[in-house]
C-alpha cells in the first residue's frame, strides 16, 4: 500500500478537521435539544444546510466546516445570550440587538469584544485554509450537467429546509407551537429556527396615496413646542394593570367585593369603560406596544406577538417620544428584569429616557404589590422632578399576574379565605376569589397613587388600564358574562381603562368599546397638549371608527388610513 503523498496529505487534514467540527456540531447543537421531534428538526436543518453548501461549493471538508461551525456559532450565540442578557436568540437579534445595544453589552462584557475580534481574524484564516487545501468533487462531469447538478442539489436542499420552517410542513408540531413556549423552554436552535417565519412584518392592506391623501390630509398641521413655552405642562402617570378587568361582567360575581373603586367614575374622571384588547391570558408585552404606538400587533401578523423584537426597533412616533420632542422627562418602572422579552431594548426604542427594572428599584421580582411599586415610582418621581419640566411615567404591575389557583382559599387574607362566591363550579370560584383578594389590594395602591398625585396642586393626568384578561388556567373562557351587543364580539379581550385629572377639563367622548390602541390619543386629549400628524390622524380614526380600530365598520377607511400612517409618514421604518 502507498503512502498518502505530500499533497493528499492537507487534504485528508483538512476533511477530517471538518468532519470532526461536524460531528461534534451535531451532538452540541441538534442533540442538546430536549425532545426528539426537536433533535431530528434541528438535525434536518443541519444535513440540508451541508448538503446545499456542498452542492454549491463542491468542496466535502469546507461545507463540513461551515455547516457545522454555523450551527455551533449559533449555539454558543444563543448560550450566551441566555447566560449574560436572559432572554432566547431570535433572527430579529441579528439586526435589531447589533443596531440598538452590541456597542453597550460589549462595554459591559469586554471579553466579548476580544473573542469577536479574535473570530474575525481566525475564521476567515481557517476557510482560506482550508478551501486550499480542500478538492473539489464532480471535476469530470462535463461543465453543463456539472452545473445542473450543482444548480439542482443546491435549490432541493434549500427547498427542504425551508418546508421544514412551512406553519404545516413535516414539523407543524414545532412550528405552530405558542409563542410564549418558543419564548421560554430549553429548545435553543429548534426556537430560533420556528421564530424565523414569525419575524417577518407583513403591512396591512392599503388603498393607494392619492384616497389617503384625501382622506387624512386636514390632520397634518405639525405642532411645534414653541407655543407651549410658559405654560405648565401636567404631569402624566400611566398604569398597566396586570391582567385586571372589571369582574362585575362575570355571572356569580355580585357581591360588594366584586365592585371596587378603581373602576368607578368621579368628580375627576374624564374618560372610562371598556377596553378591547389584542391579545389575552398573557403577552403583555403587545398591549404595551400597543398603548405606547396606538397600532395594535396583530395588523403586522405573527410578528407582531414578537413586538419588542421585531417592532419596537422599526417604529417611528410613539407617545414617548412624542412627549419628550415637548419637553417631557420619560420614565418606565418594570416590575421585572430589564432583559425579559428584551423590554430595556424595547423601552428604548419606545423612546424613553429612563429605564428602572425590578433591581434598580431594589424590590423582588414576582413578590411585588402595586403599592410596593406605586411607591417607588414616587420615589424616583421626586428625585428627578425638575420645577416647570413635566414628567411621563409608565407603570407596570404584577398584582394580578398569574396564576390563581396555586394556593387554597384557606391561605387568602379575610374575607376572601371563606369562600364569598358560591354560584360558580369550586374551580372557577378559587380563581375568581383569589383574583378579587389581590384586586383589593390592587385597589388599595391605586387609591394611594390617587393621592400622591391627584391631590396635588400640580396638574397631572392619571391613566390605568387592564393589559389583557388572565387566563385562571384556560377556565376563564366557559365563565359567563353579562354583556352588551357591542361588548359581546370582544368577550375574551375586553379589560378596562379609566382616565382621571386633577385639573377641570371636559369629559372625552365615550364609545361603547374602546380599542386599546386609542388610547395614547386619549391621553393627550386628556392632558390639552397638541397633536402632530401622527396623533392627530389616530384621534381622528378614533372618532371615525367610534373607538373601535381593524374591526372598524368602514373598511376603505382602515386601508386609507394605513396608506397614510405607513406610507405617508412612514411610522414603520
Amino acid at each position: 500500500m502507498k503512502p498518502p503523498s505530500l499533497r493528499a496529505t492537507p487534504y485528508i487534514a483538512s476533511l477530517l478537521c471538518g468532519a470532526i467540527v461536524f460531528i461534534f456540531a451535531v451532538f452540541e447543537s441538534a442533540w442538546r435539544e430536549p425532545h426528539l421531534l426537536e433533535k431530528a428538526f434541528v438535525l434536518t436543518l443541519l444535513l440540508c444546510t451541508w448538503g446545499a453548501l456542498l452542492f454549491a461549493s463542491v468542496r466535502l471538508a469546507t461545507s463540513l466546516l461551515i455547516s457545522g461551525g454555523l450551527f455551533l456559532l449559533l449555539k454558543f450565540i444563543s448560550i450566551t445570550k441566555l447566560r449574560y442578557l436572559e432572554s432566547t436568540l431570535m433572527p430579529a437579534d441579528f439586526i435589531y440587538f447589533a443596531r440598538t445595544s452590541l456597542l453597550e453589552t460589549l462595554e459591559h462584557y469586554p471579553h466579548f469584544l476580544g473573542l469577536g475580534i479574535a473570530m474575525c481574524i481566525l475564521i476567515p484564516t481557517g476557510l482560506i485554509l482550508i478551501w486550499w487545501t480542500d478538492r473539489p468533487l464532480m471535476t469530470r462531469m462535463p461543465f453543463l450537467p456539472r452545473a445542473a447538478a450543482r444548480l439542482a442539489g443546491t435549490a432541493t436542499c434549500i427547498a427542504i429546509f425551508l418546508a421544514c420552517l412551512l406553519p404545516h410542513g413535516p414539523f407543524s408540531e414545532i412550528t405552530q407551537k405558542a409563542m410564549w413556549y418558543k419564548l421560554s423552554d430549553g429548545a435553543h436552535l429548534t426556537n430560533f429556527f420556528a421564530t424565523i417565519r414569525d419575524s417577518e412584518i407583513r403591512l396591512p392592506s392599503m388603498s393607494n396615496a392619492d384616497a389617503a391623501e384625501l382622506e387624512w390630509k386636514d390632520t397634518a398641521i405639525p405642532h411645534s413646542a414653541n407655543h407651549l413655552e410658559g405654560h405648565l405642562l401636567p404631569d402624566i402617570i400611566q398604569v398597566l394593570e396586570e391582567s385586571t378587568f372589571d369582574p362585575s361582567i362575570f355571572m356569580g360575581c355580585d357581591i360588594p367585593q366584586c365592585r371596587v373603586s378603581m373602576f368607578q367614575q368621579d368628580e375627576r374622571t374624564r374618560a372610562h369603560g371598556p377596553l378591547r384588547t389584542h391579545t389575552a391570558g398573557g403577552g403583555t408585552w403587545v398591549s404595551e406596544f400597543s398603548v405606547l404606538t396606538g397600532i395594535p400587533q396583530d395588523i403586522f401578523g405573527p410578528s407582531g406577538m414578537y413586538a419588542p423584537y421585531t417592532l419596537a426597533p422599526r417604529v417611528q412616533d410613539t407617545l414617548p417620544k412624542f412627549l419628550s420632542r415637548i419637553g417631557y422627562l420619560t420614565i418606565a418602572i418594570y416590575p421585572v428584569g430589564g432583559n425579559f422579552i428584551n423590554a430595556r431594548n424595547a423601552y428604548r426604542a419606545y423612546g424613553f429616557d429612563r429605564f428602572y427594572d425590578i433591581n434598580d428599584l431594589g424590590l423582588t421580582a414576582w413578590h411585588t404589590s402595586d403599592s410596593q411599586l406605586f411607591a417607588a415610582a414616587k420615589r424616583i418621581y421626586d428625585k428627578v422632578k425638575k420645577p416647570k419640566q413635566p414628567v411621563f411615567i409608565m407603570i407596570l404591575t404584577m398584582e394580578q399576574h398569574g396564576p390563581h389557583d396555586s394556593a387554597p382559599l384557606s391561605s387568602l387574607t379575610a374575607p376572601f379565605n371563606e369562600g364569598l362566591i358560591h354560584d360558580l363550579p369550586n374551580d372557577q370560584a378559587l380563581n375568581l376569589t383569589t383574583y378579587l383578594a389581590r384586586l383589593h389590594k390592587s385597589d388599595v395602591g391605586m387609591s394611594q397613587l390617587e393621592h400622591d398625585f391627584l391631590d396635588r396642586p400640580d396638574p397631572t393626568v392619571l391613566v390605568h388600564f387592564g393589559d389583557h384578561q388572565p387566563s385562571f388556567g384556560g377556565l376563564i373562557r366557559k365563565m359567563q358574562r353579562t354583556l352588551s351587543a357591542d361588548e359581546q364580539p370582544y368577550r375574551e379581550y375586553l379589560t378596562y381603562y379609566m382616565i382621571k385629572s386633577n385639573f377641570a377639563e371636559q369629559p372625552l367622548s365615550g364609545y361603547p368599546v374602546l380599542d386599546i390602541a386609542y388610547l395614547p390619543s386619549m391621553v393627550l386629549q386628556t392632558a390639552g397638549l397638541p397633536m402632530d400628524p401622527y396623533f392627530s390622524a389616530l384621534a381622528s380614526f378614533r372618532d371615525r371608527c367610534k373607538g373601535l380600530y381593524d374591526d372598524c365598520a368602514d373598511k376603505s377607511l382602515i386601508a386609507s388610513y394605513y396608506a397614510w400612517i405607513f406610507g405617508q409618514l412612514h411610522e414603520l421604518e
